[in-house]
């Protein structure tokens, strides 16, 4: 196998992933716990180099939407309607806070949690909110607010609308230089609160 993996070593992952996943599934019917458990299924981050992540640019390690938008799938019988979609942006922090609210404990006041619960979306009993998300690495940052994305990174500042172009293709920054300013001036608030980037 060359070094780094290759796509015949991914598709085999994939396939024990998917085999894994359904001995997990079954072992809660057969023990019948399939009504009481929460199964949530995504990933940390987008997916890396074998992975087909069309219709959003970028990958792991990147900040574009392939490299931070990922699937999500919760299963729990009985509470989340079957087959429903949600629109609602989330974070991988926001399973903690929705598994300590689906298990019925309360957070510690002394330690606030950076995700919010989602146990109202998983129950259908909410609608779709705007949530204001950031993220950086140690050369780029971004922010998504709503509809539009930005993103700063070695090539400059740039402004997506997501709402119709998911692949962040076409540069709007010059075109609503408010929105920019405005992303802009909500990331850096958000960054200064942080601690520093490590060297």
């Amino acid at each position: 196998m060359a070094a780094g993996g290759s796509p015949a070593a991914y598709a085999a992952i994939m396939q024990s992933l998917d085999s894994n996943i359904g001995r997990v599934l079954a072992a809660l019917k057969r023990t019948g716990l399939e009504r009481d458990t929460l199964v949530v299924f995504t990933s940390d981050n987008g997916g890396e180099r074998y992975s087909y992540n069309w219709p959003f640019s970028g990958a792991k390690f990147g900040l574009n939407e392939g490299g931070t938008r990922v699937p999500a799938i919760a299963r729990w019988p009985g509470v989340t309607p079957v087959n429903a979609v949600t629109d609602q942006v989330a974070i991988t922090m926001d399973w903690t806070a929705t598994i300590l609210a689906a298990a019925g404990a309360l957070q510690d006041p002394t330690y606030p949690l950076d995700g919010v619960t989602l146990v109202p979306t998983l129950r259908g009993e909410r609608a779709v909110r705007e949530r204001p998300l950031f993220w950086r690495t140690r050369a780029s940052g971004s922010a998504r607010i709503g509809q539009w994305k930005y993103l700063r990174d070695a090539t400059g500042e740039h402004l997506f609308d997501l709402a119709v172009d998911p692949g962040e293709k076409a540069e709007l920054k010059q075109k609503h230089p408010d929105v920019l300013a405005r992303l802009k001036g909500r990331y850096d608030e958000w960054a200064a609160q942080m601690l520093p980037v490590p060297a």
